[in-house]
């Protein structure tokens, strides 16, 4: 047990950060379905995108409040900051998931729920390099 817990400790940011990914994926990929079978059609470009939107939405405010308290352990004061930049990089791998979805099933006709999956994986590892590197970068402004 003591070895799990000092393995725990050497990789607790990476260990966090992938159980609150498969979270806000869980989040992202559980509220597109519920869309997509429910009230949008994935066969329509526009309600797919629609679908891929608002599933983002509910993810990145998922995703903000988990990362910042229980991966990164924020206490940078300047909350507005650190959440246009949270956002500014969420807003990228937004672009470069609906590429994927458009591509994948727009273009090649692949099934739109393990699109999504495929998508989800791609961005889970891009929004870590940029929470690390840039939003969540360990730079607290201190008082003097």
């Amino acid at each position: 047990m003591d070895k799990i817990k000092e393995l725990y400790m050497k990789y607790k940011e990476v260990v966090n950060y992938l159980v609150v990914g498969v979270l806000t994926t869980v989040v992202s990929i559980g509220s597109y379905m519920i869309m997509t079978h429910t009230f949008l059609n994935p066969d329509d470009g526009f309600q797919l995108q629609v679908a891929n939107v608002l599933s983002w939405i509910l993810a990145v405010a998922f995703a903000y409040v988990t990362n910042r308290k229980f991966v990164f352990e924020s206490k940078d004061p300047n909350m507005f900051a650190e959440i246009v930049k949270f956002t500014s990089s969420r807003v990228a791998t937004l672009l470069m998931e609906m590429a994927v979805m458009f591509l994948l099933v727009t273009l090649l006709h692949f099934n739109s729920d393990i699109s999504k999956v495929v998508a989800q994986v791609m961005v889970i590892v891009a929004n870590y390099v940029l929470s690390k590197f840039l939003v969540f970068n360990g730079k607290e402004e201190t008082k003097a």
